[in-house]
């Protein structure tokens, strides 16, 4: 069976763990050429050699998608390589949870940028090779190449979360993002979908009390959730289970392949039944 994604190139950010490790692996095995991108250097490292162990083809691209110049630096690694790009998945980011009350102005600014204004400026420094790209297409053949960009959101950015206002006020931004792109590059044969997660089995989502933390300037975030509030998630789960992150990554495939080449601004939550 022909591969879904083959003879396209994607950036995948985020993808040295968790979602976006799997959504890296999984467009390599279905033919994409993968630009995996990771704050952390040696994960997005590991994810490249195992796609390249399996046969597939894949540089990575390490830094923070928050940074000034990063994204055009990024999306030039992919021209550099190889050429163009169809495919942007803006997966990368982390949860700072706190009550609205005491919350910092830090933890707001350092989530907002995260979640909402660096898919933004991905999708801006990807604009060159997805437009003047298709106007040339256009200009050739009478049709544009499809390309693809599919958001993360959450359940919390569809109905809020206790603990969560900066993140899922981004996670309702980038829903709203996503829509707007889908009718601002349409004409380009591009289509900007999002899928919203709930409770997937990730670092973010393991016992808060094993000590995972990413280092936020000279701060320590821990990451995970309480044991009880984890439990008590769980048996709202009609599913009865957290999601896996390769089941995640199929998701986000269907919008990325051919499957979904006239779906667009559509917003799919993938929460085993869970509803906000």
């Amino acid at each position: 069976m022909e591969q879904m994604l083959q003879g396209r190139v994607a950036i995948v950010t985020g993808s040295g763990r968790g979602i976006g490790r799997e959504t890296a692996l999984l467009f390599a095995r279905e033919g994409a050429r993968v630009v995996v991108s990771d704050i952390d250097p040696e994960p997005a490292r590991q994810t490249v050699e195992e796609i390249l162990a399996a046969g597939g083809e894949a540089v990575y691209h390490a830094g923070d998608v928050t940074a000034p110049g990063f994204p055009e630096s990024l999306v030039e690694r992919a021209a550099q390589k190889w050429g163009s790009l169809h495919i942007l998945i803006n997966n990368a980011g982390f949860t700072w949870d706190n009550m609205v009350h005491k919350m910092s102005d830090q933890q707001w600014d350092k989530i907002i940028d995260l979640h909402l204004k660096a898919p933004f400026r991905m999708i801006r420094a990807a604009a060159p090779l997805f437009i003047e790209s298709a106007k040339k297409e256009m200009q050739l053949d009478g049709k544009a190449r499809v390309r693809k960009i599919v958001n993360i959101s959450s359940v919390a950015g569809v109905g809020g979360n206790v603990g969560q206002a900066n993140y899922a006020s981004a996670k309702s931004g980038i829903i709203g993002l996503t829509k707007t792109i889908s009718k601002e590059w349409a004409r380009y044969n591009v289509q900007c979908n999002c899928v919203a997660f709930g409770f997937i089995d990730t670092r973010l989502t393991q016992q808060k009390e094993k000590g995972i933390s990413v280092e936020v300037g000279s701060e320590k975030v821990a990451l995970g959730v309480p044991e009880k509030v984890r439990d008590g998630i769980l048996q709202l789960i009609p599913a009865g289970r957290a999601g896996t992150a390769r089941e995640a990554a199929n998701s986000i495939l269907f919008f990325a392949s051919p499957l979904a080449d006239y779906v667009s601004g559509q917003l799919l939550v993938v929460a085993g039944g869970l509803s906000m």
